[in-house]
């Protein structure tokens, strides 16, 4: 049976939520971000027309576009209504995977026996407008890839349905930025040597591919050719990240114990990063030295960046802790995950803050996690924790 895969994905998603809130933001330029040294977080169409564009400091975008209208953003507001979309295609599809905070991919194979699987996901996209008033596209294929790839080349507001035999007719004339997961590194070296779009790329070796980019050059050649086998996972299936840490001696030191739980914390969240999550709900556990075990949580706008999440835990220690006894163990746990690649809340922090977090983030991948870090965080042995 021919996979039927749909690829759904919110316009201009925080611009939208804005704009429910604001009837004046509706056709104008429109910049979501922080203050003057601030970073885009999303634009609208009307402002990318002027060449603005996500992660741009917003005073480039205002020389670029200085009529735009900047709004600081509510995360919250976009977590609150990003659920809600869920909920909306989980009601009607049989699978669904939450991408990240404005995308989905459903698993609709075999329905279009009793449907028609475009019509279908033409009348759940119109659902989701009326539930919500935000504007989505969608895009129906036999795989992620190329559902994904139609989405992007039928926004805004459109809809595409590629079938297995327009698969290569759709895909060839591309250029190669459109495959998803292809960074500007691996552009800039193809470029170099003429590769710019699908169908050049798809007709070369793949041995050679390999061996230009490494392992990752299979996986490209294949979304080139249209080839993708990856299911469509329930978002659900990771729930959660955590860690423990059990003190050798119970210790009431409380500089020793934030030092640990800010370090916990920062480990946490740059595996969230890594692996291109986001989370919305922060537990803390503590075990005292009679074994007694406490816990609280807390939710909090979408987000994997360290001095939000330190924060919130902090937050949650200083309410859980009242007994001045010795703690034996601490845990930290982050739940209800989704993808997503907000690497800090683009809302309140600098462009030098986003700089700051990309330059450790690199110095961690290249020479490992404790190479680099907060001062504050207390520097964790990997034999003492569990």
């Amino acid at each position: 049976m021919e996979r039927a895969i749909v690829h759904m994905d919110l316009d201009t998603f925080f611009v939208s939520c804005e704009r429910l809130n604001n009837d004046k933001l509706k056709g104008i330029p429109v910049i979501v971000g922080g203050g003057e040294r601030g970073v885009v977080a999303s634009c609208s169409y009307e402002a990318r027309f002027y060449g603005v564009r996500s992660a741009m400091p917003i005073k480039m975008a205002l020389r670029l576009c200085p009529e735009a209208r900047v709004v600081k953003g509510d995360m919250e507001m976009y977590s609150r209504l990003s659920q809600t979309v869920t909920q909306v295609i989980e009601e009607k599809a049989p699978v669904v995977e939450k991408a990240s905070i404005d995308e989905h991919y459903l698993d609709i194979s075999g329905m279009d026996k009793f449907f028609g699987a475009y019509k279908w996901t033409e009348e759940l996209s119109q659902s989701i407008t009326h539930h919500t008033g935000l504007p989505i596209s969608f895009a129906l294929s036999v795989n992620k890839t190329v559902a994904k790839i139609g989405t992007g080349e039928a926004k805004p507001t459109g809809r595409k349905e590629i079938r297995q035999e327009m698969v290569k007719p759709f895909l060839s004339p591309l250029s190669i930025k459109k495959i998803p997961m292809l960074g500007d590194t691996t552009f800039q070296l193809l470029s170099r040597i003429g590769i710019r779009q699908i169908y050049t790329l798809a007709e070369m070796p793949v041995e050679v591919l390999q061996q230009m980019i490494g392992k990752n050059g299979i996986d490209i050649w294949k979304k080139a050719n249209g080839i993708d086998h990856s299911p469509v996972e329930p978002y659900t299936e990771r729930k959660s990240i955590s860690t423990e840490h059990t003190f050798g001696q119970d210790t009431i030191d409380m500089a020793k114990l934030r030092g640990l739980i800010t370090g916990m914390v920062e480990k946490l969240a740059y595996q969230l990063r890594s692996e291109q999550w986001l989370t919305c709900t922060v537990v803390l556990k503590i075990r005292y030295s009679n074994f007694d075990t406490e816990s609280r949580q807390c939710r909090i706008p979408y987000t994997s960046a360290d001095h939000t999440l330190s924060r919130s835990v902090m937050e949650l220690f200083d309410k859980l802790y009242n007994r001045r006894m010795r703690i034996r163990l601490v845990g930290v746990r982050f739940t209800n995950l989704v993808r997503g690649s907000l690497q800090i809340n683009l809302f309140e922090d600098t462009q030098e803050m986003v700089s700051l977090y990309q330059a450790m983030d690199r110095i961690k991948n290249r020479f490992g996690y404790d190479k680099v870090g907060k001062a504050s965080g207390f520097r964790l042995s990997p034999k003492k924790e569990k």
